[in-house]
């Protein structure tokens, strides 16, 4: 094999090798930090900067000692330092997670500690081959040009790998471990000269790996606790105690900072009190008889709609399979000729959907609290209000306060949909007299000129009406749209 080729393919797998493991750093932070544009910011910024440091590094001792030998112990480094992430991801997460700094400071600090090791050394990769491989000044140019083309187009092979079928279908622990014998095995290429050490390490940090997944089995076992990932989120499932009625129930998380559905073990009574203010589209809207669900969770209220509307079907549009999978797994969700399932972003699904409803339920986040931008904006209100029959009723949950510090979403979104529909109402759920508590406030929006009745012969009804707020909302945020909508931002009281 011409020496070339091996030096070219390094550069290759290494730069595949960054993009993977950065993609995968994003489903460690998770579960941890969520998925806001903060913890990308952290997770990107760190592993592009410690690249850099470790290009000009790299070019530095290339220059005082370029031989293969160096090449092959600087891989095998690599490899080290991506299994230390690996090993030190709880720790530092916990470290740092659980000590209620701002999640900007959090998560650039577990990213610095877990990422910028690996991020270093495979940065010495490419400036340290490029010396190996310049034997002629005038050929340096080309040189360069070539393993840097092949660092590219490994990365570019890295995201698609990473992003279509590694992360779904393999797992992010599993990720880690395969890139660190893959730097390891690739040191062999240039070197055996440390075989006897490169050997051993492979068998512990074998040894390690099985330790760590056998664990989590038995812990699963003993515990009824699940994690997996799925292409869009990293998935707990477990076992608690509700804390109002003291009944067992299994719960549903994308992260620790907030639940996503809950279920009670022994029936398919709604859990949370928030879930059952949906009932009230009954009450704005008689007589509903579709209904369209934006995000399906743990398909809790899905399933009572069905339940209570015996003549009624919905459609429920829940862009990650892999939760609709859980719930039918984990959450006794059924098959129904009235329920249909679209495997879909929710965004693209009203932008072209041509189906008309009586009452649209938006309950769905992107992080612990914050909903996706694409679906707050007047551009979505718009097209939800197009798919509504005449009468019809948006009821969309939001986790913030009204005054308080990221009251500026609430009111941003409220504004937004007073901007479409002739009527708007918020509902505060569990504090509806605190303007300052952040809940989850329910929107009421109605598209219809006749005035809202708030008293009902129905009970249960009756008890959420009383929650309207029938204070004027602060006009001191402009609408959301699809060109601005700065949601994290209010909801972290920045802006």
């Amino acid at each position: 094999m011409p020496k070339n080729i091996p030096l070219v393919l390094s550069v290759f797998v290494c730069g595949a090798v960054v993009m993977i493991f950065e993609l995968a750093g994003s489903r460690v932070m998770a579960p941890y930090f969520g998925t806001s544009i903060y913890v990308w910011t952290a997770l990107i910024g760190v592993i592009l900067g410690s690249l850099s440091l470790g290009y000009w590094l790299g070019g530095r001792v290339a220059d005082k000692r370029a031989d293969e030998e160096t090449y092959a112990l600087i891989i095998f480094i690599s490899g080290l330092a991506v299994f230390w992430a690996f090993l030190a991801r709880d720790f530092v997460f916990l470290l740092f997670a659980g000590q209620h700094m701002p999640i900007e400071l959090s998560s650039f600090l577990s990213s610095l500690l877990l990422f910028a090791p690996a991020s270093i050394a495979l940065g010495f990769i490419s400036p340290y081959a490029v010396r190996l491989k310049t034997v002629k000044i005038e050929r340096a140019a080309s040189t360069v040009g070539n393993l840097y083309a092949a660092s590219t187009v490994g990365s570019i092979v890295g995201t698609f790998v990473a992003g279509y079928w590694l992360i779904p279908f393999v797992g992010t622990v599993k990720i880690l471990f395969l890139l660190t014998g893959l730097l390891i095995i690739l040191s062999f290429v240039f070197s055996r000269k440390h075989f006897v050490l490169k050997i051993v390490a492979l068998a512990v940090i074998s040894a390690i790996f099985y330790f760590i997944l056998h664990n989590s089995l038995v812990v699963e076992q003993k515990t009824g606790e699940v994690s997996f990932e799925t292409e869009y989120n990293s998935i707990n499932i477990h076992l608690g105690t509700d804390e109002a009625t003291g009944r067992p129930a299994r719960y549903l998380s994308f992260d620790p900072y907030a639940l996503q559905g809950a279920m009670y073990l022994d029936s398919d009574e709604l859990v949370w009190d928030y879930t059952k203010f949906y009932r009230l589209a009954d009450h704005f809207s008689p007589g509903t008889k579709k209904a369209l669900m934006i995000g399906g969770g743990a398909y809790s209220y899905p399933k009572d709609f069905l339940a209570k509307h015996e003549d009624s079907a919905m459609d429920v549009v829940e862009i990650d399979p892999g939760i609709t999978a859980a719930a039918r797994k984990y959450f006794r969700l059924a098959d129904d000729p009235r329920l249909r399932i679209f495997d879909e972003d929710a965004r693209t699904f009203i932008n072209f959907s041509k189906e008309k409803y009586d009452a649209i339920f938006d309950d769905a986040f992107s992080s612990a609290t914050t909903a996706p931008f694409q679906l707050t904006s007047i551009e979505a209100v718009r097209k939800q209000y197009d798919l509504l029959n005449d009468g019809g009723v948006v009821i969309a949950n939001v986790g913030a306060s009204i005054n308080g510090p990221n009251g500026r979403f609430l009111r941003a979104e409220a504004a937004t949909f007073a901007a479409v529909f002739p009527q708007v109402y918020i509902f505060p759920m569990t504090h509806p007299f605190d303007p300052n508590r952040v809940q989850n406030i329910m929107i009421a929006a109605l598209k219809t000129e006749k005035p809202a009745v708030f008293s009902s012969d129905n009970k249960e009804f009756n008890a959420y009406l009383q929650h309207v707020w029938k204070q004027p909302l602060a006009a001191d945020v402009p609408i959301l749209t699809d060109d601005h909508a700065p949601i994290e931002y209010y909801m972290k009281g920045i802006m």
